[in-house]
C-alpha cells in the first residue's frame, strides 16, 4: 500500500481583537453581498453581539434578516428549519453569531440553499451519509463566535443528530469553512460557567486529539488532489496550533471561568479555540469526538446548568471530555512519549515517568481538569449505564471519518472496554 507524502493546511480568515465584532457589516459589504441571513439561538440573540452584528449590518447597507431559532446542539429537525428558512429568503450571504450549534447551523444552512437536495443526508458523511461532494463554492459566510471551544469559525465541519439513528454526524468538506472568522473576547463575557466550561474542554480534546492521531504519513495516500480528506491525521503544522492551544487553556481556563472580567485569559481562552481549531480543522480528532456522538444522540432527561432548560442535552464539550481519559489510555502505547508532553503541558508531573505511565499521567491530568471546572464523573452521572454499551459501540463504530485516525488499531471490544471505563472516575 502506497502511504500519503502529502498534507495540506486550510484555514478561514481571522479577524481577532475586542470589538472586532462591529465591523461585520463592513465585511460583509466588501463581499459583495446585499441581503443577508443571521443565524443564532434565542438566547444569544437578546445579547449584545447579535444587536452590533445587526446595526453593523444596517450601517453598511446589507439587507440583514435574523433567524433566531438555532438549536443548541442541532438536530436534523433544527437543520432543516433553518434550510427552508435560507431557501426562501433568496440570500447572498450568511452570518453566523453564537456558539458552535449556530455556526454549524448556519454552514448547513449556505450548503442546502445554495445546492439543494430533499435528502439531508446528500453531503453528510459515509457511511451514514452519501458523502456527495460539494459541486462549488459556497456563499460568504462570516462566523462570529460567543464561546472559546468549538472552533467551528476555523473548520469545514457541521455537526448534528440524527434522531430517528440517536447519533451524531457531520458534512465534512473543505467548501464548507467560513469565508471568515470574526473572533471578539467581548462576546464571551456574558458566558454561564458550564457552558465556558464545556467549550474550553472540548478545546482541550480537540488539541490534544489532532496532536496524538495518526501521522498522515501513515495515511493510504489520496487517489487524487480531491479525493485528500479535510481531517488527514498530525502533522508539522497542525501541531504547531495544537501544542500551543493546550498551554493556552491550562493556563488560564480557571482564571476565565473565575472572573469574566478577567480579559486577558479571556482572549487568551479565544485564541486557543482558534488555534485548536485550525489544528484540527487538518489534523482531524479521534476516539474521544467518536465516542462523544451516540453520547449526545442517547441522551435521555440530563439538562446542564446554564443551557437552555426546554429540552434534555449533553453538550458537545461534556460528551468529549468525558470519554477522553478513557480514550487516552488505551491510544497511549502509540506514542508515550508524546502523551506524556501532553501531560506535561497540561501540568502534571512527569519527570521520572516510564513510557508505560503516559497513559494514566494524561488521563489523570484530564480528570483533574475535569473536576477543577465542574464537570460530572463520568458517564453514569448523566444517565449512562453498561446496559447501555452495545448502543454506543455501535454510534461510535460507524464515525469512520475520525476513527480511522486513531492513533493504535481497535476493536469493538476495544470500544466497550473505553465506555466502561469512562462510567466512573473518581
Amino acid at each position: 500500500m502506497d502511504l500519503e507524502t502529502i498534507f495540506t493546511m486550510d484555514a478561514a480568515s481571522i479577524k481577532f481583537g475586542p470589538g472586532s465584532t462591529a465591523e461585520v457589516g463592513e465585511d460583509m459589504a466588501n463581499f459583495g453581498c446585499k441581503r443577508v441571513m443571521v443565524c443564532t439561538d434565542p438566547r444569544v440573540a437578546r445579547l449584545e453581539p447579535v444587536q452590533i452584528t445587526m446595526n453593523a449590518l444596517e450601517k453598511a447597507g446589507v439587507d440583514a434578516v435574523l433567524f433566531d431559532k438555532s438549536r443548541t446542539e442541532p438536530t436534523d429537525i433544527s437543520m432543516r428549519e433553518a434550510i427552508d428558512f435560507a431557501k426562501d429568503g433568496n440570500f447572498d450571504g450568511f452570518v453566523a453569531v453564537g456558539g458552535g450549534s449556530s455556526i454549524d447551523t448556519c454552514k448547513m444552512a449556505n450548503l442546502y440553499s445554495t445546492y439543494p437536495s430533499d435528502d439531508l443526508l446528500e453531503y453528510v458523511n459515509a457511511p451514514i451519509g452519501k458523502a456527495t461532494p460539494i459541486p462549488n463554492p459556497l456563499k460568504p459566510l462570516i462566523a462570529i463566535p460567543t464561546t472559546a471551544g468549538t472552533g467551528s469559525e476555523t473548520t469545514g465541519v457541521a455537526v448534528f443528530d440524527l434522531t430517528e439513528q440517536h447519533v451524531k454526524t457531520a458534512v465534512s468538506q473543505k467548501q464548507l469553512r467560513p469565508h471568515l472568522g470574526i473572533v471578539d473576547p467581548e462576546n464571551t463575557r456574558t458566558l454561564p460557567p458550564m457552558v465556558a466550561a464545556g467549550a474550553a474542554l472540548d478545546v482541550i480534546c480537540h488539541a490534544i486529539e489532532s496532536l496524538t492521531n495518526i501521522r498522515y504519513s501513515k495515511r493510504p495516500k489520496a487517489i487524487s488532489s480531491a479525493a485528500r480528506p479535510s481531517y488527514q491525521g498530525s502533522n508539522p503544522i497542525s501541531d504547531v496550533w495544537a501544542r500551543r492551544a493546550v498551554e493556552l487553556v491550562s493556563d488560564n481556563i480557571i482564571r476565565a471561568m473565575s472572573d469574566p472580567n478577567d480579559d486577558e485569559a479571556r482572549e487568551a481562552m479565544m485564541l486557543a479555540s482558534t488555534f485548536a481549531g485550525i489544528g484540527f480543522g487538518n489534523a482531524g480528532v479521534q476516539l474521544p469526538h467518536a465516542m462523544s456522538y451516540p453520547v449526545s444522540g442517547m441522551v435521555r432527561d440530563y439538562i446542564p446548568e446554564g443551557y437552555p432548560q426546554d429540552h434534555a442535552i449533553i453538550p458537545h464539550g461534556m460528551a468529549v471530555i468525558l470519554n477522553a481519559p478513557a480514550a487516552f489510555r488505551f491510544g497511549a502505547q502509540a506514542n508515550p512519549q508524546l502523551h506524556l508532553e501532553m501531560a506535561k503541558l497540561m501540568g502534571a508531573d512527569t519527570r521520572d515517568a516510564a513510557p508505560e505511565d503516559a497513559g494514566e499521567l494524561l488521563a489523570n491530568a484530564t480528570i483533574d481538569f475535569m473536576r477543577k471546572v465542574g464537570v460530572p464523573n463520568g458517564l453514569s452521572a448523566i444517565g449512562f449505564s453498561e446496559a447501555d454499551l452495545d448502543d454506543l459501540v455501535k454510534g461510535a463504530a460507524a464515525q469512520h471519518r475520525i476513527t480511522k485516525l486513531a492513533p493504535r488499531p481497535f476493536t469493538d471490544d476495544d470500544l466497550r472496554d473505553m465506555f466502561k471505563d469512562a462510567m466512573r472516575y473518581w
